[in-house]
């Protein structure tokens, strides 16, 4: 780590490389959530399994909602909070002010998410983690690292107890027969309300030019601001859990937490894959009906994203680990490096492919076919990473998030290497 006087951004040498690793797996998860609300429209992808599916693609559905939805936008959280930890930690060595540099770069992150969802895609995470960063630096910065876990979970367990209550709320309500028509009436207009908006975003999407699109998703980013007060606080959680994992060294000394990663793989994983079970069980489809049985089965399945997206990071860390896996896992590294650009580039080609401004495949693309065109688009992401690196110190959006950060420009190309 360089302690010189000038704080400037991390050059490749300073980066903690399982960090890359775990970003561009996160990265490959949070395309596999988020291809079927490109392909489709956004309300429908965000409501669990789909019940008019059948046959394979219903399969795939069903193992994306148990095995990758919600589980891997916690594990980017959970990275970007390492990533805040690790620069707080390299304002402190140089001696440089911190608060500043670190507003610069939460307003630059806001600005690309707000182009980022209004300009090409509404689904966008980076205007909430740009806006919750905020607080992070207020809440949690002087915070003891041995009180940080605790703070995260309890963060994380604030929408849990909201849709428990919610959902007894409205099982009360039915006992009454008063209460009980009140409560069908607001859920039928709730459930009118979401069928119209989810015609709206196809007719936008699937068949509106870009002006429709446009428009339609400025509506978006406006009707996000209400769930953001659930997803908010879990969001939150993986960021302090994160500066836990840098600030406790737990990612830089995983050997002197063993013990940790162990549970992690061995009991949090398991126990979270049968716990997302039960839930599907309960109730694998989500809309705006919400009673006891549908609150039990979203709360359950919140517990079971954060134990399995923990279990995933601990196995990612445990093959980092390995002589076997270590080589394979490390091809990961240049599309993390690059995670900024790979999930930009994930949403422009998304919705140049689906968006009827585009080839028009909205709703055209089977679910099981989504599968391989991810996987496809993913290894290709991949490659270019690489190439990339090997001429240029970052990639295009990461220069100039840099940029906004540190208010000059980073210096873009490598050095070429003197020959012997």
């Amino acid at each position: 780590m360089q302690t010189g006087l000038l704080l400037t951004p991390v050059q490749g040498g300073e980066r903690i490389v399982a960090m890359d690793v775990l970003r561009g797996f996160a990265l490959l998860g949070i395309f596999l959530m988020n291809i079927e609300a490109m392909a489709g429209p956004l309300g429908l992808a965000v409501t669990g399994l789909n019940p008019s599916l059948d046959g394979l693609d219903r399969w795939v559905d069903a193992a994306i909602y148990i095995l990758v939805q919600g589980k891997f936008y916690l594990l980017f959280s959970l990275l970007f909070g390492m990533g805040f930890a690790v620069m707080m930690r390299r304002a402190e060595a140089a001696g440089r002010p911190f608060t500043g540099l670190y507003l610069r770069r939460s307003l630059g992150l806001l600005a690309i998410g707000t182009v980022h969802m209004v300009l090409v895609w509404s689904g966008d995470i980076l205007m909430a983690y740009a806006l919750l960063s905020l607080l992070l630096l207020w809440a949690m910065r002087n915070r003891a690292t041995s009180r940080l876990p605790r703070w995260a979970l309890s963060f994380y367990a604030i929408p849990i107890v909201m849709i428990l209550l919610l959902g007894a709320v409205v099982e009360m309500a039915r006992m009454d027969p008063a209460s009980a028509q009140e409560t069908a009436r607001q859920q039928a207009s709730q459930a009118a309300e979401f069928t119209r908006m989810v015609a709206v975003q196809r007719a936008a999407f699937g068949g509106g030019d870009y002006a429709a699109a446009t428009a339609q998703r400025v509506q978006d980013m406006i009707d996000t601001a209400a769930p953001m007060l659930l997803f908010g606080w879990q969001v939150l959680a993986m960021f302090v859990l994160g500066m836990w994992f840098v600030r406790s060294g737990a990612v830089e000394r995983p050997a002197d937490f063993e013990r940790l990663y162990s549970r992690l793989r061995r009991i949090a994983l398991p126990l979270g894959l049968a716990l997302m079970l039960v839930s599907y069980r309960l109730d694998p489809t989500f809309t705006s009906d919400i009673d006891l049985t549908t609150g039990s089965a979203l709360a359950l399945a919140w517990i079971a994203n954060l134990l399995i997206a923990l279990g995933y990071f601990a196995w990612v860390m445990r093959g980092l680990d390995s002589r076997g896996w270590a080589p394979r896992l490390a091809v990961l590294a240049p599309a993390g490096r690059m995670a900024l650009t790979n999930y930009l580039a994930q949403s422009v080609i998304g919705t140049l492919v689906f968006y009827g401004y585009g080839l028009g495949w909205f709703e055209q693309l089977p679910r099981a076919w989504q599968l391989p065109f991810v996987l496809v688009v993913f290894a290709l992401q991949v490659a270019w990473s690489r190439w990339w690196l090997e001429r240029f110190r970052y990639g295009p959006a990461e220069w100039l998030w840099r940029a906004m950060t540190y208010g000059r420009r980073p210096v873009m190309r490598l050095e070429p290497v003197a020959a012997n």
